[in-house]
């Protein structure tokens, strides 16, 4: 590849990958009008997504092990597969069960077998340097797929019907197949190479060490013996409850009982997702300089000051404050994610990234408790007030979480053999950690 190393080529793969992956986390929103006046229950729809989030998280871990079992290429390769067999055959979708299927299973384990473990995958295998940088790349390459394909979906739903956007869904996971096929490769080994920033051929992992399901429950029963399992989980859960579960889904009516037209608050919401690219990048840029520990603390407490302050800027306008917390909150909204990577590959070594697995699981359950009980509480007391505060408490303890867990010191890369130092990080740490 001349002076550019392959890493690169396989980090590219990965973010045109994650984009066609995030297509559907676009499109229920505009498709659920079309499909609730062709006949279809809002109960149904909701069913359907729920089913899909739900998976999306729990598929996570067990997807990082078959691709350390099996491989990058092969599991994506399934996983595109299944998103394009989900989208196409919703069109085809008669029953309830049916949607629930497509939307539901078919893409949620499409959808979780790559997502934030496919990039935690790629970063760990292929990168020594510059870590944190191409994992908030790949990180953002999600939100980048809901921008592109968000305002795509919604003009299709308009101008043609919503089985011509769905269409386009799975035609978005197709075109990318040839791409993971031919390019992608599991390991830098495979093209005889050290990892960039690596100074010795990685060997490649013993493919008979136990089925994926055993790979994936053995890292969690060994993780959940440690304080910082916990700390990180119950941090990220609060990630996923003040990002996906309140701001994602109620933001727009909450901005609507203030007198703002819900055109308005979805644009809103839309710049939210274009500020999230540039602070997830940033996020990983500063997290290859700055203790992690430290950039969770920074990010948990600015959108805790944002959520305490947000009953008293929405108004039926856009008002220079409010636009201050789109721009704060868009770039706080997922930078919590390669500071959390690299802090799980650190303390958990080679089994880091399957851990990180499961930490996302405990970020998708959080989305949805979050969600249904910020809904509960705009039916009981008829305002979010109390939800937003809140998820503001919830943010000052995430930041104790995460400031609370022990510093670790690098071991330098100096050895031929990169698992060798992963496997004397953690058994370092987890001797320090256990309770």
């Amino acid at each position: 590849m001349g002076r550019v190393h392959y890493a690169w080529v396989v980090a590219g793969v990965a973010f045109a990958t994650l984009v066609a992956a995030a297509a559907f986390r676009a499109a229920p929103g505009p498709l659920m009008v079309p499909l609730h006046e062709g006949g279809w229950s809002i109960v149904t729809m909701s069913a359907a997504v729920g089913v899909n989030l739900v998976l999306y998280g729990l598929t996570a871990p067990f997807a990082a092990a078959l691709m350390e079992r099996f491989g990058l290429r092969r599991v994506v390769s399934a996983g595109l597969l299944l998103i394009a067999a989900g989208s196409g055959l919703s069109v085809l979708a008669r029953a309830a069960w049916q949607l629930v299927l497509t939307w539901g299973v078919l893409i949620g384990l499409g959808t979780g077998s790559m997502a934030l473990v496919f990039a935690a995958t790629v970063a760990n295998a292929w990168f020594v340097k510059r870590r944190g940088l191409v994992m908030g790349i790949l990180t953002a390459g999600g939100a980048a797929g809901q921008l592109v394909f968000l305002p795509l979906v919604a003009y299709l739903v308009e101008a043609t019907s919503w089985k011509i956007a769905s269409l386009l869904i799975a035609a978005a996971a197709v075109a990318v197949l040839p791409l993971v096929v031919v390019l992608l490769r599991d390991r830098p080994g495979d093209v005889g190479l050290a990892p960039y920033g690596g100074e010795g051929l990685v060997a490649a992992p013993d493919p008979a060490r136990g089925n994926a399901a055993g790979l994936a429950l053995g890292a969690l029963h060994r993780a959940v013996s440690t304080k910082a399992f916990w700390a990180l989980a119950g941090a990220f859960a609060i990630c996923g409850a003040t990002t996906n579960g309140l701001i994602g889904i109620h933001f727009v009516p909450s901005a609507h009982d203030h007198g703002m037209t819900t055109t308005t608050a979805a644009g809103l919401l839309m710049l939210v997702g274009v500020f999230d690219i540039v602070g997830t990048v940033a996020s990983g840029w500063l997290t290859d300089r700055i203790d992690p520990r430290w950039l969770l603390l920074v990010y948990y407490t600015f959108r805790g000051a944002g959520l305490l302050l947000l009953p008293w800027l929405l108004s039926n306008t856009v008002n220079p404050s409010m636009v201050v917390f789109i721009v704060v909150y868009g770039l706080d909204w997922v930078a919590t994610v390669p500071p959390t990577v690299v802090l799980c590959r650190r303390l958990f070594g080679d089994q880091g990234t399957i851990v990180f697995g499961w930490v996302f699981a405990s970020h998708q359950l959080g989305a949805a408790a979050a969600a249904l009980t910020a809904g509960i509480i705009r039916d009981t007391f008829g305002t979010y007030t109390y939800a937003w505060f809140g998820g503001a408490a919830l943010c000052a303890f995430a930041a104790v979480l995460s400031i609370g867990l022990r510093r670790h010191r690098d071991v330098p890369v100096t050895t031929a053999d990169i698992s060798t130092r992963d496997q004397a990080i953690e058994a370092e740490t987890i001797s320090n950690l256990t309770p």
